[in-house]
């Protein structure tokens, strides 16, 4: 069975059901962590962080989160993940108790990075994600950057969202990121959390290395993660679907400086 590659579907608690909890036991990954939660109307989430700092991702709905005696109220700008609005998010420090509470139905992405560092608790409204269109031909997709590195309310942190279309190609060229070589390039793992429009859709994630000690490729369904703890990791998506991921991403250094495959590159010079 795949160490990368992960389905999970449980009862947590009364109207929350963990859809996904990847973490330092069941995978390869040091520096992430990720739970996704969907809960029913008038239903809670409590947690309390030890040495990790967290960024909760309201992917669909409206939630109430408490942190360190702030409240933010009805939080979340989208009614479905494919509505492409940047939703809201809040960073929740190492050591700190937080809360969730969803007064109708929603769904919750909850990124985790180890750190021994303290940052405010903080809110990030969507209306200040920065949004690009990258790529063209078949290589197009929908970047909203929630917690980017140009942003300093993390330690560690980076997240972002990525809609992909139909008969496309995403994380693409391949890249990597998992040499410590700044300024060429950082090492951070990263984690994808994977939806499609419609469901019962399905894409295709290549994960590998130079030498190929690492070489899966993956056929991933609705709610399904992968893990890169190292090497390349494009997407590919069929037609007639849509694809949507969210990448955490973490590493000894909160920065994005990746490097492109050598024998694809020439793919960049066509966009």
């Amino acid at each position: 069975m795949s160490l990368l590659y992960h389905k999970q579907n449980q009862e947590l608690s009364s109207g929350v059901r963990l859809i996904q909890d990847v973490n330092a036991s069941n995978s390869p990954m040091k520096y992430t962590a990720v739970k996704v939660l969907e809960f029913s109307a008038d239903s809670l989430y409590e947690e309390t962080l030890e040495a990790f700092e967290a960024g909760i991702v309201v992917l669909e709905g409206k939630v109430t989160i408490t942190a360190d005696d702030q409240t933010f109220e009805d939080i979340g700008q989208r009614t479905s993940i494919f509505d492409k609005i940047p939703t809201d998010s809040v960073y929740v420090s190492t050591g700190l108790a937080f809360g969730i509470r969803a007064k109708q139905a929603a769904k919750i992405l909850i990124a985790y990075a180890p750190t021994n560092q303290t940052f405010p608790v903080r809110l990030i409204r969507g209306n200040i994600h920065q949004v690009e269109h990258r790529g063209k031909y078949n290589n197009k997709r929908l970047v909203q950057n929630i917690l980017p590195d140009n942003l300093p309310f993390a330690d560690k942190l980076l997240l972002v969202e990525v809609y992909t279309d139909s008969a496309n190609w995403s994380s693409y060229p391949p890249h990597r990121h998992d040499h410590d070589d700044l300024p060429a390039e950082s090492l951070l793992e990263e984690i994808y959390y994977h939806e499609m429009r419609p469901k019962q859709g399905f894409v295709f994630q290549r994960v590998y290395t130079d030498d190929l000690s690492l070489d899966e490729t993956m056929a991933v369904q609705n709610q399904d993660v992968v893990v890169v703890p190292k090497g390349y990791h494009p997407v590919g998506v069929p037609d007639g679907y849509d694809s949507y991921y969210l990448n955490v991403m973490a590493g000894p250094t909160r920065v994005w400086h990746f490097h492109n495959a050598p024998e694809h590159a020439w793919i960049i010079d066509r966009q």
